[in-house]
């Protein structure tokens, strides 16, 4: 697949990555001599789709231009057990010191890629289309919704800036749904002027009366929250009449309590989209691991056919070196 286009943050995201992890210094990358050099290479422990490629390399871009990565595969491709990712060398404190860091990124990443995959694939065939939520992260919106696009996914609305969503609240303030679109219309076209940006409005629903007034209100997406099979095989019927009469061009999103055992029952109903939060809040990191080798001279080429198990020297003067790298990624990191 094509991957999306990627977020414009991810220099900053990092920075603050870095900054969190290394602080005023990072003082066990001291105990290695200044001028180590390293080389190794990332491997998959897990079946997966690949995710994070330029938030890893900017980890070590922003630690040393010296480091030069060698990338085996592409963000969106499929990962197997044992497959090499990458291969890299370079300043061996550099590379310690951005280890952690660089792997947060590929596993939380890879992971999220990796759950929007299996509900793009349990849906496959339908009409529907599943699409991400506000539920993601804190400081990683942008590369979770990144990443959601990767595995197949969709993304909703980015922020509480680029779309009105109408909820409960909402609509006690305003005295109805009419008159909450209505005022939203408002916003949405003053808002629309100062960006050029479409805004869309959203009207979250809770029964079939309350999805006919705002799709005939004029809400382009209604929301129905926590209906059942039967209810959201209604809710599309009647959204399709609507359509079909010119009384609204409206779009259904089915939302609240959606997992991938019951999605694809869901997408069977004929709803136009499907909100999952579990694509960015409940996803499983891809288990990764990084080898290292160090020399104190420039490295031999790696054989591109060979997944080492970490770890080889050159020369006693750096036997202790090869001993706190061994120590530190021979096996998976899980600091």
């Amino acid at each position: 697949m094509t991957a999306p286009a990627l977020p414009q943050d991810i220099e900053t995201v990092v920075a603050l990555a870095l900054q969190e992890d290394i602080g005023d210094g990072d003082l066990t990358a001291e105990l290695l001599p200044e001028q180590a050099i390293a080389e190794g290479q990332v491997i998959t422990r897990d079946a997966a789709v690949f995710c994070g490629k330029a938030w890893f390399t900017a980890v070590f871009t922003q630690l040393s231009e010296e480091i030069q990565i060698d990338w085996q595969v592409e963000d969106g491709d499929d990962i197997q057990p044992n497959q090499v990712l990458c291969r890299f060398h370079g300043p061996a404190r550099a590379l310690v010191t951005g280890e952690r860091t660089a792997l947060n990124f590929l596993q939380t990443l890879s992971g999220t890629a990796t759950t929007a995959n299996r509900f793009a694939k349990r849906i496959k065939g339908t009409r529907a289309t599943v699409r991400d939520t506000r539920k993601t992260l804190p400081g990683l919106r942008t590369a979770q919704k990144y990443a959601v696009a990767c595995g197949g996914c969709a993304n909703h609305r980015m922020g509480l800036y680029d779309a009105i969503l109408i909820k409960e609240n909402h609509i006690m303030a305003a005295g109805s749904i009419t008159a909450a679109v209505q005022q939203a219309k408002a916003v949405a076209a003053t808002r629309s002027q100062a960006t050029g940006r479409p805004i869309t409005i959203e009207v979250e629903v809770e029964n079939i009366e309350e999805m006919d007034e705002a799709v005939l209100a004029g809400a382009e997406l209604v929301l129905v929250d926590n209906f059942s099979i039967p209810l959201l095989n209604k809710a599309a019927a009647a959204n399709k009449k609507h359509r079909m009469m010119n009384r609204s061009q409206a779009l259904v999103e089915a939302s609240g309590g959606i997992t991938w055992e019951n999605a694809r029952s869901i997408a069977d109903t004929g709803v136009d989209y499907i909100a999952v939060g579990t694509l960015t809040k409940d996803l499983q990191s891809v288990d990764l691991s990084m080898r290292f080798n160090v020399s104190e001279e420039e490295p031999q080429a790696a054989n591109p056919n060979q997944v080492g198990d970490g770890t080889a020297t050159s020369g006693n003067s750096m036997e202790s070196v090869a001993e706190l790298l061994r120590s530190k990624n021979v096996k998976n990191v899980q600091r």
